[in-house]
């Protein structure tokens, strides 16, 4: 799908007529899929959560005149034409540095908009580059994730208990697009992984195999379910030497189709690990800080990080 970001942008500026339903029957008129999340959270209502979404105006006008208070949700990748790379500032971890490494490193260009989210992260709008698959990610230690195939946003003028999602930035001539595979070495960068000679059911598979079959499994997940299955899926990644890294990354993507939020993923994947390796710590090996460019791009200028 073709979307023009701008254009995109204008739908999810302040307006005098901001209820959430309206939102969702202007998008939808424009083309955007989107689907409803419980009122002031991030989880999809729908059985089929971002599966579900839609451009059917009598669809969208059924489930807010159900849910009027229900959040917005927007699929990324292919299927809306829109890819973002979530940037979380919390106590424990600073996306804004980690991007503006990557800035200086030439490894990822300026967004057409910003959304500030409730906690105060960023969330920059990229579009999906036609006729490749994006697939979401997530690079915890660096603060950042990437919702692209396989993934949602939560969009204006939706909110939570704290705050609300609003529109921050937007700027002309921004990036073409996202190289998101090389956004993500950078951040994360990942070691090759060793294959374990004991069966523990899967018959000597190459661990690339099965954490995705892990990661599919997980990612069917229902309501009640995920937790625990999150953590099964971990502890058996575990098992086959599979670095917490790794298993945060691919095992996150998919906990998150399910219905997980990050931090949620993050402290269920270390306990697994703490389980299936009492003895070997988790904890995240620092790693070399990349060389910086002659000329920095002042990261604020688009993002609104400064």
């Amino acid at each position: 799908m073709s979307l023009n970001l701008y254009h995109l942008a204008g739908l999810l500026a302040p307006g005098s007529d901001r209820s959430l339903g309206r939102v969702a029957g202007d998008l939808a008129s424009a083309g955007v899929p989107v689907f409803p999340c419980v009122p002031g959270q991030k989880r999809p209502l729908t059985a089929r959560g971002f599966h579900d979404a839609s451009t059917d105006l009598a669809q969208i006008e059924r489930w807010w005149a159900r849910w009027p208070e229900a959040n917005l949700g927007l699929p990324t990748g292919a299927v809306s034409g829109v890819v973002v790379v979530d940037v979380d500032v919390r106590e424990d971890v600073d996306g804004r540095e980690s991007m503006r490494r990557a800035f200086d490193a030439g490894r990822v260009g300026m967004p057409v908009f910003t959304v500030v989210s409730p906690s105060g992260g960023r969330h920059g709008y990229y579009p999906a580059t036609p006729g490749v698959v994006q697939r979401s990610w997530q690079a915890a230690r660096a603060g950042v994730d990437f919702r692209g195939d396989g993934g949602y946003i939560v969009i204006p003028p939706s909110h939570t208990a704290v705050g609300s999602y609003r529109l921050a930035t937007v700027r002309q001539g921004a990036s073409a697009g996202i190289d998101s595979d090389a956004l993500r070495d950078f951040l994360d960068p990942r070691p090759a992984l060793k294959p374990r000679a004991a069966d523990r059911g899967m018959a000597q598979s190459e661990p690339g195999v099965v954490v995705s079959r892990l990661a599919a499994w997980v990612a069917g997940l229902g309501e009640g379910e995920r937790n625990r299955g999150l953590f099964w899926a971990a502890c058996r990644a575990a098992e086959y030497d599979i670095t917490p890294a790794a298993a945060v990354d691919v095992l996150g993507a998919a906990a998150t189709e399910a219905g997980l939020g990050p931090r949620e993923i993050a402290a269920t994947v270390r306990s697994a690990y703490r389980t299936a390796h009492p003895t070997t710590s988790t904890a995240p090996k620092p790693t070399e800080p990349a060389a910086a460019s002659p000329v920095r791009v002042p990261v604020g200028a688009g993002w609104g990080l400064a």
